[in-house]
């Protein structure tokens, strides 16, 4: 089906639509630091109290609440004196330090009002992309929730450094969600909702629907939100919803303010459909939630194998190594071009790999012994891209 924009499409989409939100047990929710701070950079106190009373009203009716927040480093902004967001590292995470308190402090206090406690979870890029890590954090949220508590997701920016920083919290909200296994997710924004163009321009359409890439065909998606408050903006929202929904989670963006009709299904936003089978929760870890440590260049023969066959890759297809990597560590596979084709977790250390190259499984097991007839990466530890 094509893009519905413009109106609310028929009633029997809207229903569908809005059944998988209100039926939603477990709703990841993302709001940025645009949609929480004044322009000078403060707490927005009606803003905060607005989106508790909405995440804590759907917490009353027994489901499971998640709240990815950014606004650390916006709220420590005036308190430190600093006009703007600062550029460097250091500030920022001085500014974080200060407003992470003042942030969680806040939620906390307007929570209590409606009998809700919360739990503050501060993330690295490591908690979600080394396997270890992920299952530990999932073992934090997952109790968390069956006490029936609230957690509030931030990334830690106090010691996050520039090389494993996620930049923006949407993909964070992502990831968060396919962790937990969430029903829903739902995008808070400065807009109202995705559209074709600036939403300010007259022939700009509301896209109410998304059900695959081609309904994003033509579709001018823009940049930052408000300038010196937030980093992420509507690029980082759509792909956002691609990871979630490719997880199998529904995706609603809509902006802060509409926050409460969102989760009560009315038809608000736009709604970005999931896949129809989800993957395995292994492969989406590979595929979404890895950073890569180095890269190994295919020779064509290559890439139609692990490509187009789903073959294991074998050295004799490898024309080149990039990177510092160890045995189990994620590696992009790139064609001849340098464009990423899949991602793996090689078998073998960086320093190995220059003096097998181009040589096969079995000259290497006769020259060099039997532990060398391995694959470079199996392809049950292969996703593609």
């Amino acid at each position: 089906m094509g893009t519905a924009a413009g109106g609310a499409g028929p009633t029997t989409q809207n229903g569908r639509v809005r059944e998988a939100v209100t039926t939603a047990r477990r709703v990841v929710v993302k709001i940025g630091s645009s949609s929480l701070t004044t322009t000078g950079g403060g707490l927005d106190e009606a803003r905060v109290t607005a989106l508790v009373d909405a995440l804590a009203t759907r917490a009353g009716q027994g489901r499971e609440v998640v709240l990815v927040s950014s606004g650390a480093i916006a709220a420590g902004l005036a308190p430190l004196g600093l006009p703007r967001r600062p550029r460097d590292l250091a500030t920022q995470q001085a500014a974080a330090s200060v407003g992470q308190g003042l942030l969680i402090g806040r939620y906390a206090a307007s929570f209590a009002r409606h009998g809700v406690t919360v739990g503050q979870v501060l993330l690295t890029v490591d908690d979600v992309t080394r396997r270890a890590h992920y299952r530990n954090a999932y073992r934090t949220l997952r109790k968390l929730l069956d006490l029936r508590a609230v957690p509030i997701v931030n990334e830690n920016d106090t010691v996050a450094t520039e090389e494993i920083r996620f930049g923006d919290n949407d993909r964070l909200a992502a990831l968060v969600a396919a962790l937990v296994h969430a029903d829903l997710l739902v995008l808070l924004s400065d807009v109202d909702a995705l559209w074709t163009g600036d939403p300010r321009r007259p022939e700009s359409t509301r896209i109410t629907e998304v059900r695959g890439e081609e309904d994003l065909t033509g579709v001018e998606i823009g940049g930052a939100g408000r300038a010196g408050v937030g980093t992420g903006g509507m690029v980082t929202k759509v792909e956002a919803a691609r990871i979630a929904t490719g997880f199998g989670i529904p995706v609603v963006l809509t902006a802060a303010p509409l926050a409460a009709a969102a989760l009560a299904g009315e038809p608000v936003g736009t709604f970005f459909h999931p896949v129809r089978q989800r993957p395995t929760a292994r492969l989406f870890w590979l595929a979404h939630a890895t950073s890569p440590r180095g890269r190994l260049h295919l020779d064509p023969g290559a890439v139609q194998a692990v490509v187009g066959w789903r073959k294991s890759l074998l050295p004799a297809g490898i024309t080149a190594v990039d990177g510092a990597f160890t045995a189990g560590d994620p590696v992009d596979l790139v064609d001849a071009q340098g464009a990423p084709v899949a991602r793996g977790l090689v078998n073998y250390d960086a320093v190995e790999l220059p003096g097998l190259l181009g040589r096969s499984t079995g000259e290497l097991a006769a020259t060099l012994g039997p532990a060398y007839e391995r694959e470079v990466v199996h392809r049950d530890d292969l996703v593609l891209l």
